[in-house]
């Protein structure tokens, strides 16, 4: 808001949204009071304001969830959420098990969003620093220790049941020992009360969770588990202490069933947690990368405090072998760091007074003292961590399929137990109540939501992790999906394909003079220059540690060059034209002029106290890496395209070198929009890699915008996806890794949705009329269990993704 208008602007948009009572705008302090009645939904207002064009604040509130087991518990999850006044969105992911919610700043009260996951019979809690991501690190360690206890003490109650029961079916005389020692109706008694300690110990969990959920009328997996369990066990019951209440011939017991079933599903929920443990562990790896504790002058006196108690502005002491516990800038003091957690570049780098230090990166050999710019949230690691977290939580387009199956799956399998139960009582054969209860059972138990939860998001988890090892961060999880149907790479080439920063890239001298000497002079000449090139010449004396002596009666000729006295020789550095103009033939040089142009290189001449001294060139070169970048992208069947505000002939000596497609030179920072919706319109998806600040609009008007990590906070800030370091390299390895990850996620939407509609009709009895076969409860839990473990370990499968390449 800017002025008055504005106010009223607001003011009236917002009073016209039914049940808003009153409204009131201060321009000051660019806030709104509204008054609304209850049923009035905080997100109409929001909505109002925007549809203006005006945007409300927001913030992010990541959350822990405890309890969810599969996709219907993460749709109710974000049902309770979204109802609570003021959240504009939510979303639940059953991997990470977090929920992260959207809400419009100082509107949703604390701990308005814990009850109402509460409400639904979840526990919730607030992730706000990483002491909390420590502790619910810890929670899912607990968590899987207490599935383990509950698998053992499950599986040792259940072995003697399973033996009992099903024993007399494999083992040769086993029915008769039974019957000659303790008889029938004391193995049931037995296997009751084994049973029993089964679903009442270990199993309860299941009722717990499972059965108010029936209640509510939203059931989920629990309560699938619940009902195929409690029904068997019920019937046992039944059979062992009030026979005579079933018709003749049924009085069966399925204590077994019952009982196994809960072990497989412990086994499958356990062996499932230890999977999901392994799919964050990128993230754990980023999280150990942080100092616990920083040495911070205060008071003159060098203290050790907690990271979480430094403050930007603060003077810190890091020690060979520290890490650096914060960005900051070096005041006193060098020394090597390794920053290949950042880069991935292996060689330390010099660090000098003046030089800029990142948290979590390793210092090596000396001591400095720096001052702290960014602390907390801010640093460059918290970013990255936020980043990865970000990405992991992020539902893609293709998940969409999967919400609208799950909201109904559940309810659709309970009516389809019912059904099977009826069919079988009516027109199955005798005992028809025993076929009736085994295979309705078996429906409610083969039946596998967790599957279809997991599919997406644990193929994401890792895939993202395994990005952000690779120096590829997404920042949003939308391109993980997109960057695979890429056609065309669009690259800026100033600082992405090249390397940003003009040098000297050749000097050829005539015959009587050393390149040295060549060098000193003219960059003594070059030194009263501010011009880019000059600069490159001075750098590669310096580098070549050349003594640089004064110029004198420095001339600048504008369009031709300038010249200078050194030494006691007079120096001309410029074009051809500068030496016709002093009356000197270049044509001694013509050979290497004419490669130095089909190179893309200007090239300069040198003359000596009037005598053609030599011919230089001085260039943007190409990063090492670039020509293998561009083989892979070919290699991956993509086309790519250099975008440049370099001459034409310039650009094409450059594309034909690099086996570049397509050419657009000749263009401003401000046309790189429109050459990129030239390239679009073809229909063609376009990815776009910069690393300026005008290269902004560019990366955000791309099918997908990557940046170059090392370029600027504006351009990192409008792109999809951030390369950590300078290497083009990662830009066909996050499109190779984009490819795996959606075909991992594939495959595991198949096998979840290809499960479940293959085993249930099995396992209600569809095979039984035609061949006699019936799937039993016990096996439907085995299958039930297996299918999660397979989808999460075959989303882990990603860990494995090996980079198509690296930097040589």
């Amino acid at each position: 808001m800017t002025c008055a208008s504005c106010v009223a602007r607001v003011e009236k948009a917002i009073s016209a949204v039914p049940g808003v009572l009153s409204a009131s705008v201060n321009l000051a302090t660019e806030r709104a009071d509204v008054r609304f009645e209850p049923a009035t939904k905080a997100t109409d207002i929001v909505g109002a304001i925007e549809k203006v064009g005006y945007h409300v604040a927001e913030e992010t509130v990541e959350m822990a969830v405890e309890g969810m087991t599969c996709a219907s518990c993460v749709a109710r999850i974000e049902r309770a959420l979204k109802a609570v006044p003021g959240v504009v969105d939510a979303r639940a992911n059953l991997a990470t098990e977090r929920a992260s919610v959207r809400i419009v700043r100082s509107l949703v009260p604390a701990g308005a969003l814990e009850l109402a996951v509460r409400a639904t019979g979840y526990e919730a809690k607030r992730i706000s620093s990483s002491k909390d991501i420590d502790e619910d690190s810890e929670r899912r360690e607990q968590e899987t220790l207490k599935l383990r206890r509950s698998l053992m003490l499950a599986a040792i109650l259940t072995a003697p049941v399973f033996v009992l029961e099903m024993g007399s079916h494999f083992i040769p005389g086993m029915h008769d020992f039974l019957m000659a020692t303790i008889g029938m109706q004391a193995s049931w008694y037995l296997q009751f009360a084994l049973t029993s300690l089964v679903l009442f110990g270990p199993g309860l969990r299941f009722y717990q969770k499972g059965v108010p959920a029936l209640l509510r009328g939203a059931p989920d997996m629990n309560s699938l588990v619940a009902l195929g369990t409690a029904t068997a066990y019920g019937y046992s019951v039944v059979a062992t202490f009030a026979s005579g209440l079933l018709p003749a011939g049924t009085a069966n017991v399925y204590y077994e069933a019952a009982a196994v079933i809960v072990t497989l599903i412990l086994l499958g929920r356990f062996l499932e947690a230890r999977a999901k443990g392994r799919t964050s562990e990128a993230i754990k790896h980023l999280m150990g990368l942080q100092a616990r504790t920083a040495r911070v002058v205060r008071n003159g006196d060098t203290v050790e405090i907690p990271l979480s108690e430094v403050h930007a502005g603060d003077i810190v002491l890091v020690r060979p072998g520290d890490k650096v516990p914060v960005d900051g800038e070096v005041v006193e003091g060098s020394s090597y760091v390794d920053e290949s957690m950042i880069t991935g570049e292996p060689v330390p780098v010099q660090k000098l007074m003046g030089a800029e230090v990142v948290g979590g990166t390793i210092n090596k050999t000396g001591s400095f003292t720096f001052r702290a710019t960014k602390v907390g949230a801010d640093t460059v690691l918290a970013q990255i961590i936020g980043m990865v977290e970000h990405a992991q939580g992020a539902k893609l387009p293709i998940q969409s399929l999967v919400d609208r199956v799950t909201a109904w799956f559940v309810p659709v399998v309970i009516g389809i137990a019912i059904l099977t139960i009826l069919v079988w009582l009516f027109f199955g054969p005798d005992p028809a109540l025993t076929f009736a209860l085994v295979n309705g059972v078996a429906v409610l138990i083969i039946a596998c939501p967790c599957a279809m939860g997991l599919a997406t998001p644990t193929s994401i988890m890792v895939g993202t992790g395994r990005a952000a090892e690779m120096g590829v961060l997404l920042r949003k999880g939308e391109a993980l999906q997109t960057l695979r149907n890429v056609e065309v790479v669009a690259i800026d080439k100033t600082g992405t394909l090249t390397k940003g920063r003009p040098e000297l890239t050749d000097l050829v001298a005539a015959e009587g003079f050393g390149r040295d000497t060549v060098l000193a002079l003219i960059a003594a000449v070059e030194a009263r220059s501010e011009h880019p090139i000059a600069e490159a010449i001075v750098e590669a004396a310096k580098t070549d540690n050349l003594t640089i002596k004064d110029a004198e009666s420095f001339e600048a000729i504008p369009g031709y060059g300038a010249s200078a006295g050194v030494d006691g020789h007079t120096v001309h550095v410029g074009a051809d034209r500068l030496m016709t103009r002093i009356g000197l033939d270049v044509s001694n040089f013509a050979d290497d002029a004419s490669r130095l142009g089909a190179e893309g290189k200007s090239p300069l001449y040198v003359a000596i106290d009037g005598r053609l001294a030599a011919i230089v060139a001085v260039a943007d070169p190409i990063k090492e890496t670039t020509p293998q970048a561009i083989r892979m992208l070919h290699a991956l069947g993509l086309k790519v395209a250099m975008v440049t505000g370099d001459n034409r002939r310039t650009a094409h000596a450059i594309a034909q070198k690099l086996g570049i497609d397509e050419v657009i030179a000749e263009v401003l920072p401000e046309g790189k929009v429109a050459a990129l919706k030239r390239l679009k319109s073809t229909g063609r998806k376009i990815a776009f890699v910069g690393d300026g600040i005008n290269d902004a609009p560019a990366l955000a008007e791309a099918d997908v915008g990557i940046a170059i990590g090392t370029g600027t906070d504006i351009a990192i800030e409008s792109a999809d996806v951030v390369l950590m370091s300078g290497n083009l390299v990662g830009v066909p390895n996050a499109i190779a890794l984009s490819k795996a990850t959606i075909r991992n996620i594939k495959q595991n939407l198949f096998w979840a949705f290809a499960y479940n509609a293959l085993l249930i009709p099995v396992a209600a009895g569809i095979l039984y009329p035609a061949y006699g076969v019936l799937l039993s409860p016990v096996f439907a839990a085995g299958a039930m269990a297996l299918s999660s473990v397979f989808v999460v370990g075959n989303a882990l499968r990603l860990k494995g993704f090996r980079a198509t390449a690296t930097a040589a």
